[in-house]
């Protein structure tokens, strides 16, 4: 399983990529910013999720979620904001622009299992 992890924060993504790993992924790819990721995604083809960050620089998530949501071929990768964003407006936007799910900071491994859970990006 592939996941791709776009945060500007080192520490986060560490995070991030210990709990996709406990959840089986075994491709983990990383980015610092939405440029970044987008290269990556390209790079990768295809991901079974997307984790990022709304607040970056160079791109942010949001930028990201609407970029990767305009290529069709992406259609199927679940996109999650994992962001610091908790204003509900923020929330119905991001979800409005394709994210699939939304999970603010911060979170639980367990709360984040569970929105993997309901992309269907995890293992049965």
């Amino acid at each position: 399983m592939r996941a791709l992890v776009v945060d500007d924060s080192k520490a986060m993504r560490m995070i991030l990529k210990k709990t996709l790993t406990s959840c089986g992924f075994d491709e983990i790819r990383e980015a610092a910013n939405g440029l970044e990721a987008l290269d990556e995604l390209a790079d990768m083809e295809w991901a079974d999720v997307v984790l990022v960050d709304w607040n970056m620089p160079e791109m942010s998530g949001f930028e990201f979620l609407e970029a990767v949501r305009r290529r069709s071929m992406y259609d199927d990768v679940p996109i999650v904001m994992v962001t610091t964003e908790t204003e509900v407006a923020q929330m119905i936007r991001a979800l409005d622009a394709g994210a699939n799910e939304y999970i603010m900071k911060p979170f639980t491994a367990d709360a984040l299992r569970e929105k993997l859970d309901i992309v269907g990006a995890t293992e049965a």
